[in-house]
């Protein structure tokens, strides 16, 4: 009965927490719950239980549910080094709490919707990281501010290989919207937050990546602890 109570379950996919002490891990493999706006020769997949994947130009996947903090969201990903150029262990992306400017419906709704290309993402307000990105060898926290400049403090842009990507390896990502901060934890380490004086309480979750093969498991959002 208590689990009944404390949780709304999403078939086959995810589970949103009302009572924050209870686990949720589901497999990330039904595709009525997923926006993908993609580049020319790429595609997603999702089956089994897994999310993959395989992109040329540049490639989001929209998470359709809107979240409001305190929030947290986590998923495995592993990226896979392949014979295409396609196949590079590179940017390991995401949104959260995204927004349109002046408008309250989603980043992916009628009038709103993108190609895939990254620059058509500049107008939004959100959270933003780029792990192992350009080539793997930047990790980024960005807070959009609506306009091409995208903000980046210099604290937030981390070039130590210790966080980048390796090839075949599952890395486990959390990201949280809480007390007017951003977070952003790896393999059960916090190594970027943000302390936003304009924070984002409500908005919308996306994978973000390009020329790159993903595959990405265990998704879940959780009502984050204060």
């Amino acid at each position: 009965m208590m689990h009944k109570l404390a949780c709304k379950v999403f078939t086959g996919m995810a589970v949103l927490l009302i009572a924050p002490a209870m686990p949720a891990k589901a497999p990330t493999g039904d595709p009525s719950l997923w926006v993908v706006e993609q580049m020319p020769g790429g595609t997603v997949t999702m089956k089994g239980g897994v999310m993959e994947i395989r992109d040329k130009a540049g490639c989001t996947v929209w998470w359709r549910e809107k979240l409001t903090a305190p929030v947290e969201i986590s998923f495995t990903v592993t990226p896979i080094l392949g014979p295409t150029p396609s196949d590079r262990v590179s940017d390991v992306n995401c949104f959260w709490m995204a927004q349109e400017i002046q408008k309250t419906d989603a980043p992916f709704a009628p009038g709103n919707a993108r190609s895939g290309k990254f620059s058509e993402y500049d107008r939004l307000f959100t959270y933003y990281v780029g792990y192992g990105a350009n080539n793997n060898t930047t990790t980024r926290f960005r807070r959009y501010d609506g306009t091409a400049l995208r903000p980046l403090l210099p604290e937030h842009d981390l070039s130590d290989r210790k966080f980048m990507l390796t090839a075949g390896k599952p890395v486990h990502i959390r990201v949280v919207a809480k007390d007017g901060a951003a977070e952003y934890w790896r393999d059960g380490e916090r190594i970027l937050r943000f302390k936003d004086p304009h924070p984002l309480e409500w908005g919308w979750f996306g994978f973000r990546t390009v020329k790159s093969h993903l595959r990405i498991t265990d998704f879940s959002v959780v009502r984050a602890r204060r």
